[in-house]
């Protein structure tokens, strides 16, 4: 055998090799700074302890303007690492054009954008949506909030930067086995469960969730209270009716237990089947009995309702054509707007909140961590109550000198060792008393109507979505990371504060210099091209003539 077919055979071996070592095993360096393709450990440890196939449908494919083919390459590199750490993820990049009805039958609601690019504006239909299965199984997942905030690029790089907690997330929905135990508290005029079955259902998803009622405390106080600890968090949405001391000391010596809680409440009464029917209404406060409660927690919920310049709209017939009746919006301070804030993971990039009818939070002195979640602008001003809520305020001209109460707190994330409210009071009956708690946690919202959904046609729409003008509010998302969080038994909540730098192109610059770069690009190869033909054949002409 001659030593140049010797060598052919090495090198052919050793491609081979290569080949198979390189399909065995998979490694990656990531050398960006931010370490953005880089998974993080309790993404890790739930791909170690992923045993279903998932399939991942991402609907960012085909002819995109060029920030949402950006999120599709960021969304495409992240999908692959998540295959090559477990290879029961698959993922498939949709190209949605021709399947737009089925789409949005599936409730996929495309985002209608107008782009400038290359100096030309256009229409286009964006679905930035992806779908997680596995066996019958399925979430969607929104992979771009929609702000009235931010531009559209800013709010392309909060979407890379939450890519691996959506796709985290997702992953465990439809995986995971549920575990915890939720309460849904009954008994005080809570909201019926039709006004927030959206926000329900998807809790339903990972949780074990269950209507618990206090009814029983008068006359089995101590059982009702052992059967109420058998849940990890109860939530309270919007009570209309009066706590009595059994039924406040039993919350309390739920919470000394460990237990969690979300309160959602609305400290002003404001009917507005009346301000709809008679154009006005009267505020009055709304007596729970929880002001010494809270106030053991550190926090106090005024009895006023805050008025806010950033706000949305309110519907309002002003007429009929023929046998229809006319809509319109006005712009309604009554309805903040609430932009979410980068304090803390719960709030973190999820787009705006809507709210209805809010008072504030004031935040006492005490040895408990108090983390503001929802605030306010700072164009503000306070309605004392009792008054009138007068629909003829929407013809007043907005003089902003008026709304000079500065920004307000209306949500707040309460944690650290817990005394008992009842710690140096006479018990309302006997049990085990317990005086303390360390590392609990609460969330208290003066909004009881946040986890409150449409209702069309006698049927509950999706959380956070305005069956007027099909506007869509992140309620739903906020609240699901307030759970998330109170529970997190995994620590994926904790992907949020993920920070990702992303380099932004100057684009009227790019659009003046394009032409000169095209090029560039066209003549700059050809010429190393040309250099190296010419010098090799000077070498050839100098080695053989």
């Amino acid at each position: 055998m001659s030593k140049s077919t010797k060598h052919i055979l090495y090198i052919t071996v050793l491609l081979l090799a290569v080949n198979f070592i390189g399909h065995k095993i998979h490694y990656r360096w990531d050398m960006t700074k931010d370490k953005r393709y880089s998974i993080s450990k309790p993404t890790v440890n739930l791909l170690k302890t992923l045993n279903k196939d998932v399939h991942i449908s991402v609907y960012l494919s085909g002819n995109l303007p060029f920030d949402f083919e950006k999120l599709s390459k960021e969304t495409s590199y992240f999908l692959e690492e998540l295959a090559t750490k477990n290879n029961r993820i698959s993922f498939t990049m949709v190209n949605p054009k021709g399947k737009e009805e089925t789409l949005a039958q599936q409730g996929l609601n495309p985002s209608r954008l107008t782009i400038q690019e290359d100096g030309k504006i256009s229409e286009s239909s964006i679905f930035p949506y992806a779908i997680v299965r596995s066996g019958k199984k399925r979430t969607l997942i929104n992979l771009l909030k929609s702000s009235y905030f931010e531009n559209q690029e800013s709010q392309i790089e909060n979407a890379i930067q939450n890519l691996e907690f959506a796709f985290a997330d997702g992953i465990q929905s439809v995986t995971a086995n549920k575990k915890q135990k939720i309460a849904i508290l009954k008994g005080n005029g809570e909201l019926q469960d039709i006004y927030q079955y959206d926000w329900l259902r998807t809790l339903g998803k990972n949780y074990h969730l269950a209507p618990f009622t206090l009814d029983s405390i008068s006359d089995h106080p101590q059982t009702t209270l052992q059967k109420l600890k058998e849940y990890d968090l109860i939530i309270i949405s919007k009570p209309t009716e009066a706590f009595t001391e059994k039924e406040k000391f039993t919350l309390d010596q739920y919470t000394m237990s460990g237990g969690k809680s979300i309160w959602l409440l609305d400290m002003v009464h404001t009917p507005k089947d009346s301000l709809m029917q008679n154009g006005k209404l009267l505020a009055y406060q709304r007596d729970l009995n929880l002001t010494d409660y809270l106030f053991n927690y550190g926090i106090r919920i005024q009895k006023h309702l805050v008025r806010d310049l950033y706000a949305t709209n309110i519907t309002l017939a002003t007429g009929k054509v023929g046998n229809n009746t006319q809509f319109d919006q006005f712009l309604w301070d009554y309805y903040p707007l609430i932009k979410s804030n980068n304090k803390h993971v719960i709030s973190k990039n999820i787009g705006e909140i809507k709210l209805e009818f809010v008072s504030s939070i004031d935040t006492l002195n005490s040895a408990l961590k108090k983390t503001p979640l929802l605030e306010t602008s700072n164009l503000t001003k306070i309605l004392k109550v009792p008054n009138f809520v007068d629909l003829a305020s929407i013809g007043e001209t907005k003089d902003m000198e008026t709304y000079s109460e500065g920004s307000k707190i209306l949500g707040v994330l309460i944690e650290g060792n817990f005394d008992s409210a009842y710690k140096n009071r006479i018990k309302p009956y006997k049990t085990k008393f317990t005086p303390s708690v360390k590392n609990n946690k609460m969330i208290v919202i003066a909004d009881g109507d946040i986890s409150s959904n449409d209702i069309a046609k006698g049927q509950p729409l999706a959380l956070g979505l305005d069956k007027w003008n099909q506007q869509f509010y992140n309620n739903k998302q906020f609240l699901m990371n307030a759970v998330n969080y109170l529970l997190n038994d995994n620590g994926l909540i904790q992907l949020r504060t993920k920070k990702v730098i992303i380099d932004k192109i100057n684009k009227p610059k790019a659009f003046e210099e394009k032409l000169k770069w095209q090029w560039i690009n066209l003549l700059l190869p050809t010429a190393i091209l040309g250099v190296f033909g010419l010098i090799n054949f000077y070498v050839r002409k100098r080695k053989y003539l």
